[in-house]
């Protein structure tokens, strides 16, 4: 019954749109229902029930040294939680400090709270141990703030403290304040200085499983998709409104080329040196809207079979993704993947717990989201049961390998017609977003299966970089038979590796 209300809601619903968008969904909705009812058997989403008095629109998380969860909200404040990872979680809140501002960067270090929010990063602490923060102090604020849309997300410290942040535009489309579209590197003593320029919406930044500075970007002007971007010092990001405040900043060296609408990334590096090519491209729509936080899995199988891979929250879509990252001929490059469906609310940033659990949460402020409540915090668990995934898909001179999480059957994981791949690119252009251009299907030539089933080679006739690879293995099945919990998955050549 509940079903049925749902979809004569959205029934309404689509009558209100143009035919061409309530068709895509319409197809949308109807293959994500049924994705995240089987999602579910493996990975189970619990949620973390707040008072009814508060509002906890969380932006950033932090795991204290006494397992607790620390919880920073767009409203500016942090709460304390404690017994978050129960199997029947009725946590504890307290709050610990008040008075900031859109908190998207929360880590804790000599005992103190080191806090990114949209004009500063502050150290707040408790100097007389009485449960509540009464110093805050400036860190860093070696960047301006004048709008509301001017984000700041914040790393979590590196091992000597340093931290990084990202500066979003003013506006989302122009850089009116200081050092907007940057990328600042903030020593321990706040000593503060450009390390990355181009930004434009910026999420979450932090390191990969390799020790590599990535950030997220969002789709707009100059991105025709969201993405994962490598970051390095004196690194471009493509987009061109923080020129401006080179001026202010001799340690990114000259001002870039201005980018030439129209042309490929692939092509504008050559011309740009600056210039850094997306790693992981995640296809609009298919793959994320607004992409946000990050972490890295490091629980040691806690959370399942995905080691050390990147978990992505996205806003609009209410969903978490996962990312894997290779390096090849000194450029950043990887993979994309579908992983859970169905969370409550517009996701802003995801934490593992000590217990190796995936917290997420985030609100429904701002823009449009699938998910239903204005707010949320919810707890995505490992069932304990293996699903039959690709677990990562890695570039091989003359195509791709993947790997999965259960041992493919021979019949289909050594048949070419089980591997349907398919490859696009965008164009590199001021205007906002922008389509998939030069589609192709290159022809699947080979296809070796280890002999353990949990791997596969397969060769193309042609692999061509700037382009993403898409991956649809709809027909594999593993040796119990089952279907991929999800078909699909997206790899963003830049580089090939020689033979």
């Amino acid at each position: 019954m509940k079903n049925d209300n749902c979809l004569r809601l959205l029934a309404f619903l689509f009558l209100l749109l143009p035919i061409q968008t309530a068709t895509l969904l319409a197809e949308e909705v109807g293959e994500r229902w049924g994705t995240e009812e089987r999602e579910r058997e493996f990975y189970p989403i619990v949620n973390i029930p707040m008072p009814p008095e508060l509002v906890i629109e969380a932006g950033a998380f932090a795991v204290l040294p006494d397992r607790r969860i620390a919880v920073g909200t767009r409203h500016g404040e942090i709460y304390l939680l404690d017994g978050v990872d129960a199997t029947k979680p009725t946590p504890s809140f307290h709050r610990f400090a008040t008075g900031l501002d859109e908190i998207f960067g929360l880590a804790w270090k000599d005992n103190a709270f080191r806090v990114t929010q949209s004009c500063e990063l502050t150290r707040v602490s408790d100097s007389n141990n009485d449960g509540v923060a009464d110093r805050f102090e400036t860190i860093s604020d070696a960047w301006g703030y004048a709008n509301y849309h001017e984000y700041a997300f914040g790393s979590k410290p590196d091992t000597d403290g340093t931290q990084f942040v990202t500066l979003g535009l003013s506006e989302s489309y122009n850089s009116y304040a200081l050092n907007r579209g940057f990328v600042m590197k903030v020593s321990p003593d706040g000593k503060s200085t450009a390390y990355a320029s181009g930004l434009r919406s910026p999420a979450g930044i932090g390191r990969d499983e390799h020790g590599a500075l990535f950030y997220i970007e969002s789709q707009g002007p100059w991105n025709c998709s969201c993405s994962l971007k490598a970051v390095s010092q004196g690194s471009f990001h493509g987009h061109p409104a923080s020129f401006e405040w080179y001026k202010y900043a001799p340690e990114l060296g000259p001002v870039p080329e201005k980018p030439k609408p129209g042309n490929r990334i692939a092509t504008e590096k050559n011309r740009v040196k600056q210039l850094v090519p997306y790693a992981v491209i995640f296809p609009y729509i298919r793959m994320g809207r607004s992409i946000t936080g990050f972490t890295v899995d490091q629980t040691k199988g806690k959370f399942g079979p995905f080691e050390n891979q990147l978990f992505l929250g996205d806003y609009t879509q209410s969903i978490v993704m996962r990312a894997t990252t290779e390096q090849i001929n000194g450029v950043w490059q990887g993979a994309c993947y579908p992983f859970r469906e169905g969370l409550s609310t517009g996701i802003l940033n995801v934490e593992f717990t000590s217990e190796g659990k995936l917290l997420c949460g985030g609100t429904n402020r701002g823009w449009p989201v699938r998910g239903i409540k204005p707010y949320a915090l919810e707890r995505i668990d490992w069932s304990g049961k293996m699903p039959f995934e690709i677990n990562r898909i890695t570039i091989e001179p003359d195509g791709f390998k993947i790997t999965f999480t259960k041992p493919a059957d021979k019949v289909t994981g050594g048949s070419k017609e089980a591997y349907a791949i398919s490859a696009f690119t965008h164009p590199y252009h001021g205007a906002y977003g922008g389509p998939e251009i030069e589609k192709q299907k290159p022809a699947v030539l080979d296809v070796k299966l280890a002999e353990d089933g949990l791997s596969a080679k397969v060769k193309l006739e042609k692999l061509e970089q700037g382009f993403v690879y898409e991956f649809d293995l709809g027909l594999l099945r593993s040796t119990s038979q089952d279907e991929l919990l999800h078909r699909n998955a997206y790899y963003t050549v830049n580089e090939i590796p020689s033979k």
